[in-house]
C-alpha cells in the first residue's frame, strides 16, 4: 500500500506492532492489546469490553494501535488473526465495492470496525505478518498478555 494516504517521498518511521484480542466466552468479557516498538522506544496499549466477541477485540487492537501513531508510519503489523489479515488484505475491497455487503449480499459483520480499520490503513504503509498464536512469538505473547489485562480491567 505504499503511497496510499501519504507522499512516497516522506521518510516514514519504522514501527513493529503486535496486536491481539482475547475473549472469555464468545460473546463474553473481552480485551485487546497492542505492543509496539520504534527505534529504542516501546509502547503498550490495552482495553476491553464487558460483552464482546473475539473478532471484535482482534479488530479493535489493530485499529487502536494504528490510531495511536501520530503521523504516517511504515508499520510491520504482526497479527494472529486470519480474520483480520484476510479481511484487510482480500475481502475489504469487495465489501467496499458492494456497499459493505458480502458476496451473498448480507451486511458485513462488525462493519463499523472494518470502516475504522480502512481509515487507519489509508494513513500508513502496512506490511502484514501472520504469526501463530500461543506459539512462543515474544511480541504475540506480549500482545496476548495485554489483551488479557484489558479484559480484566473491563470487569
Amino acid at each position: 500500500m505504499a503511497g496510499y494516504g501519504f507522499r512516497v517521498t516522506e521518510t516514514l518511521t519504522d514501527v513493529h506492532m503486535w496486536t491481539d484480542g482475547a475473549c472469555k466466552g464468545n460473546p463474553g468479557l473481552g480485551g485487546w492489546g497492542v505492543w509496539m516498538k520504534a527505534g529504542g522506544h516501546e509502547r503498550e496499549l490495552f482495553g476491553g469490553e464487558k460483552v464482546t466477541t473475539n473478532n471484535r477485540m482482534e479488530l479493535t487492537a489493530v485499529i487502536e494501535g494504528l490510531k495511536a501513531l501520530n503521523r504516517p508510519c511504515k508499520v510491520t503489523l504482526h497479527v494472529d488473526s486470519q480474520y483480520v489479515k484476510n479481511g484487510a488484505q482480500t475481502w475489504m475491497k469487495g465489501w467496499k465495492r458492494n456497499g459493505w455487503k458480502t458476496a451473498d449480499k448480507k451486511p458485513v459483520k462488525n462493519v463499523e470496525l472494518w470502516q475504522a480499520l480502512d481509515e487507519q490503513l489509508g494513513r500508513h504503509d502496512i506490511t502484514w505478518v501472520w504469526v501463530k498464536g500461543h506459539a512462543g512469538d515474544p511480541g504475540n505473547e506480549k500482545a496476548d498478555e495485554l489483551a488479557n489485562k484489558g479484559a480484566a480491567a473491563a470487569r
